[in-house]
Formats: C-alpha cells, structure tokens, sequence
C-alpha cells in the first residue's frame, strides 16, 4: 500500500469490536452500501480467543489487549486499576468471559425517560433477539435465529457451583432461571455466548460471515489518527497501517472504538474541551466538553475459600489434569475448557430497603489468590483446593475521565476510574459483604468451606471490610459512558439518540461509550445490542 493512498466508501466503521463488528456485519447485509471496516488490532485467529477458558491467556497477552492501566487511584490506596480491552478482531469481546447479561429492564427505561427515545426496554427487546440464538426454551423474550449462540452452563457446571445455588437459597434467594428476560433478581446459572465449545465472540458471529460479501472491505493493524472534516461535516478518516499513511473517504464516519478510543479519536480530531485540545497544539472542530467524561465501572471485591472437596484448582492446578481437561476438549468440545469459570451467580439487594437488586454475585469453582497482579492464573491458580464468591456494585455513582495526552494515537490517554469517589459506592459494597458471606455459611456449601481464606473470619468490622475493600477491589472492565447519550449538550450529552454527535455532520458514534448510564450486569450484550440499533438508524440515513 503506497502512501497517502485514498479510499472511497459509503460508511467507514473505526474499530471492529463488539459494536462495530455488528454494525460493519448488519450494513453488509445491504448490498447497495459499500462499508470499510478498521481495526487497529490483528486477526483473532489465537487459540486464547476461540478456546473459551483461554481468556485467562488474553487477560494480559500484548497482542490481543491494549493493557491499560488507569492512574494511582486515590481510594483504592493509591493503586492503579488493571483494564484489559480488546486489541484484536471481536474487540473485548474476544477476550472477556463471556457472560451473557442484558441488563435490567428499568435500565433501558430510566435512558428513555431522560429523553433517549427510542432506547426504552420495549424498543431495544427487538434488537436483542434479533441478535441472538438462545438454546433454551424459546418464549416472547428470546431469539432463536440470531448470530450469537447463547446457552447457560447449567448441565456441565462445577458440583461446588450447584452448591452455591442451594446455599444461596437457603440464605433467601430465589432461585432465577434467566437472567434476561427482565427480572434479574435472584440467583442462577450464568448464560453465556459460545457455540460448540468455542467463543461466540461478535467477529465470530456478525464479521466473519460478512467477509464473504464483495461490498465490505477490512483493514486490520491500521490505527486511526484522527476524523477529517470539511466544515462541520466528517467526511473521512486518516489512518496509519504498515507504516503508509492511508485516507478513506466516506459518507458517514461511525466511531465505535469502545469507551476508552473512542473518546480518543474524538479528541484527537479536535471534538472535545478546547482549553485541553489547545494546551495539546489541536485545533478545536467543535467543542464538545463531554467527551471522555462520564466514565462509569463496575468494581468488586471477592471472598476467598479454603475447600474441603475439589474444585478446579485440581483441574488447571497439574499437568495431568490440564493434560486430561485439554484431551476431553479436543474429542468432545466439552468440558472445563469450554466453559467460563464465571459458571453461577445471581443480582441481589445489599439491605432489604433497596428498591431493586444493587448487587451481581459471582461465585468461580477455583480460586487464584496467588495470582500476580494484573494477572488472571486460570491456568495457575492456587495449590490448594479454593473457589471465590465475589460482588460488584450495579450501579456505580462515582465518575472517571479519558483524556488523551498528546495528538499521537499510539500514546495512551490518561485514564482516571476514579472508583469510590462517591461514598455511596464504599457504603454499599460493605453493605454487602454480610450478605455475601452469609451465602458460603449455608448448607450444602458451607460443608465444603475449610476456611475463610480472604479476608478472614476476623474482618467484622465495618470499618477493616471497608479497608479490605479498598485494599484490594477492582475494576470488572466494564468501562463505559464516555461520549454519553442524550438531548443536551449542556447536560453532558456528546450524542444525540440517533448517536449523530451533537453539533457535527455526518459522524456517530455507537459502543459503550454512548451508554448514559451503565446497565446491571456484564456490558458485552447490551453493546451489541447498541451495534445492531446502530446499523438500522445509520442505514436509513444513508
């Protein structure tokens, strides 16, 4: 490819991640539009991304994550939080853990109710089906011809984790047999997005069928400078790939680089606060002050046990029993290396008072609490016989900020969680952590409980839980909000609700980054959700 080269296509998606593999997948499907995708990251043809229990691998592997990490948080005792993202084909979606969440219904509707029309439960449900193939029951709630298989993990989950589902009943939650259809409340198998013992990832289901079609075009290992403007109209991209410096031309510019490049691109292409932009030598385009706040996580905090049974620490502790795990997945596609170990867990309230369920549970048959930090040791945990119960907080109040550094798009951009800045956030974890450890004191599981390995029996206090808990949370990568939703750009709005940026031509933006306010739950299915509306409301404007 020569330099400067220049391509000319109707839409240019940047970024084929969860959202824009969807949206690059769905406008494919029309033959009369001809789309570009662009990827920064490589081809996702790793045996950590098809192999579902590889995640462990692409936790930290520098080829298939961008390895971010935040700054010194202030409330976590000065410790920067770990935040693997996607760098490859699929985005997070081929490294996370594959849990299968949607959100609760109220969700959708508080983001209707602040003026995202259009963007209630009632209007997204279409969406959601459509982009599945659910191998359960089917009802009014699931789909059935979608390009994600989603199942849940109910007839080949661990012993210890149908354990956990009867204690958890016993300490007074109900039993959910799905988490997706509304009603998230209650405990349950965890649903996940693999097909016959491989990772579902979004490239898997929407990208690589579309490759076939002679109207898509994708660039991999091709980083985006920035947006190019004739006015206030975006008509192109600058992108860098082999060391050529190439411009595609296009009718629409669709941003859907995930919560933290997204922001970036922006910025770099002179949309955001003018004062930064100014101090970086960017000349601002439009100003647009929003762009990179509003950063909202889920964190969490686990619970370590000492097992008197195994669990499998026994499996991926050993050579023989990775040796048997791997010779079992290579004749059958089953067993534990097609599974995630995220195998139970449940949406609970952290007091009664609570008018919906404020915390997600996740209970793991291993434990790693010898892990390295900023490593996932699935395939290391420890040398005894452990499993983990863990929390996050549904609904975060506490807000972070991306920022890029400079205008050179391979320098990362300053990335501020800002995690327990609100006190609310603190309050409830420690709220929760009695209910939590009440779960593992119930029968049948607290016959297998040993010990109390992390923090310990003697941590009572509500002021060492609250220590423990800002000593060794973190995030649960679900970064998201940084180009929010919504009718006022006064009010933090960066896109409108049909994801056109505010004040500009011819330029969206659809990921994570466009979610007002984060969902209940894992995040991957409701961006996904976000590509496919995408595609709709783009196709008809085009």
């Amino acid at each position: 490819m020569s330099e400067h080269q220049i391509i000319t296509t109707d839409v240019v998606v940047v970024g084929a991640g969860s959202a824009g593999c969807v949206i690059a997948g769905r406008l494919s499907e029309k033959p009369g539009i001809q789309v570009t995708l662009v990827e920064a990251g490589g081809s996702d043809a790793s045996p950590w991304v098809w192999m579902p229990i590889g995640y462990g691998a692409a936790f930290y592997h520098p080829r298939l994550n961008w390895r971010y990490y935040t700054e010194p948080e202030a409330e976590l005792g000065n410790r920067p939080a770990y935040w693997p993202r996607g760098k490859v084909m699929g985005g997070s979606s081929a490294i996370n853990a594959m849990v299968f969440i949607r959100g609760q219904a109220r969700d959708f509707d508080s983001w209707a109710e602040a003026g995202c029309t259009g963007w209630g439960y009632g209007d997204v449900l279409p969406y959601f089906r459509r982009m599945e193939s659910y191998e359960g029951e089917p009802n009014q709630w699931r789909g059935s011809e979608g390009p994600i298989t989603v199942r849940d993990l109910a007839e080949e989950a661990h012993p210890l984790t149908q354990a956990y589902l009867a204690s958890a009943q016993a300490a007074g939650h109900a039993y959910n047999p799905d988490f997706n259809v509304g009603d998230q409340e209650g405990v349950g198998y965890y649903q996940t997005n693999i097909r016959g013992g491989f990772r579902c990832s979004a490239a898997r289901g929407y990208l690589h069928p579309a490759m076939k079609r002679p109207n898509l075009r994708v660039l991999r290992d091709a980083t985006v400078g920035r947006v190019l403007f004739d006015g206030r109209r975006a008509v192109g991209v600058e992108l860098t790939r082999h060391g050529h410096v190439t411009r595609v031309m296009a009718r629409e510019v669709v941003v859907s680089a995930g919560a933290i490049g997204s922001p970036a691109i922006l910025q770099r292409s002179g949309i955001g606060d003018p004062a930064r932009l100014a101090d970086l030598g960017i000349q601002t385009v439009h100003s647009a002050p929003a762009v990179g706040g509003n950063l909202q996580d889920h964190i969490g905090y686990d619970i370590a046990h000492v097992s008197r049974t195994p669990s499998l620490n026994r499996v991926f502790g050993t050579w023989m029993g990775r040796g048997l795990a791997g010779a079992h997945y290579v004749m059958t596609r089953k067993g534990p290396l097609s599974l995630s170990v995220n195998q139970g867990g449940g949406f609970i309230r952290s007091a009664p008072d609570r008018d919906r369920p404020n915390i997600q549970v996740y209970f793991s048959p291993m434990s790693y609490t010898r892990a390295k930090p900023g490593k996932r040791a699935l395939m290391k945990p420890d040398p005894f016989q452990g499993f983990m119960l863990g929390a996050s907080n549904c609904y975060p109040k506490s807000r972070g900020t991306v920022h890029i550094r400079s205008a050179n798009p391979d320098e990362a951009p300053e990335m501020r969680g800002n995690y327990l800045s609100a006190p609310e956030d603190l309050a409830e974890l420690v709220e929760s952590f009695p209910v939590i450890r009440a779960i593992a004191q119930q029968r049948p599981l607290s016959d297998h409980v040993a010990e109390e390995l992390r923090p310990g029996r003697d941590v009572q206090d509500p002021e060492a839980i609250a220590q423990y808990i800002r000593d060794t949370t973190g995030s649960i990568f679900h970064q998201c909000g940084t180009c929010a939703m919504g009718t006022d750009p006064a009010k933090g709005a960066v896109v409108a609700p049909d994801l056109r940026v505010h004040g500009l031509e011819g330029i969206s933006v659809a990921d994570a980054s466009v979610m007002p306010t984060i969902t209940s739950g894992n995040i991957n299915a409701p961006v996904m959700m976000i590509g496919e509306k995408a595609a709709e409301l783009i196709a008809a404007r085009i």
